[in-house]
C-alpha cells in the first residue's frame, strides 16, 4: 500500500513523490493495485496531490523542477495534455481517502518502522 493519505505527507514526502510522479507521468499506463482508484478520476485530482507533495518538498528547501506545477505536463517521456479541466481542491482530494484508508496507510508505515500515531 502506498501512503497516499494526504495528512501525512510532511512524514513521507519522499516516498510521496517517488510513488506520484510516475502516475502523473504515464497515467494510465502505470497500474499499481492499490491506487488504480486515481484513473478512475480526472487526472486534475493527481495533479492537484502532487503539488502538495511539492509544495512540502519546497517547505524543505528542495527545489523540485518548476515544470510538474503546470498541470499540463507529464514527465520528460510523455507528452503534455492539450488541455485540462481544472477543478476544485477538496479533502480529502480522493473520496477513497477516508478513515480506512489513513488506518491502512499508518499500518503499512508502521510495518516499515515508522510510527506517526
Amino acid at each position: 500500500m502506498k501512503n497516499w493519505y494526504h495528512y501525512y505527507l510532511d512524514n513521507n514526502y519522499w516516498g510521496n513523490t517517488e510513488n506520484v510522479a510516475p502516475y502523473v507521468e504515464k497515467g494510465g499506463g502505470k497500474n499499481h493495485a492499490t491506487v488504480n482508484y486515481v484513473f478512475n478520476h480526472s487526472p486534475y485530482k493527481l495533479y492537484q496531490y502532487h503539488v502538495l507533495v511539492m509544495e512540502e518538498i519546497l517547505k524543505r528547501g528542495y527545489k523540485p523542477n518548476e515544470q510538474w506545477f503546470d498541470p499540463l505536463y507529464r514527465g520528460q517521456t510523455c507528452p503534455k495534455y492539450e488541455s485540462i479541466k481544472s477543478l476544485k481542491l477538496e479533502k480529502p482530494i480522493y473520496e477513497e481517502h477516508d478513515v480506512l484508508y489513513l488506518q491502512d496507510c499508518l499500518d503499512n508505515l508502521k510495518e516499515k518502522g515508522i510510527d506517526l500515531t
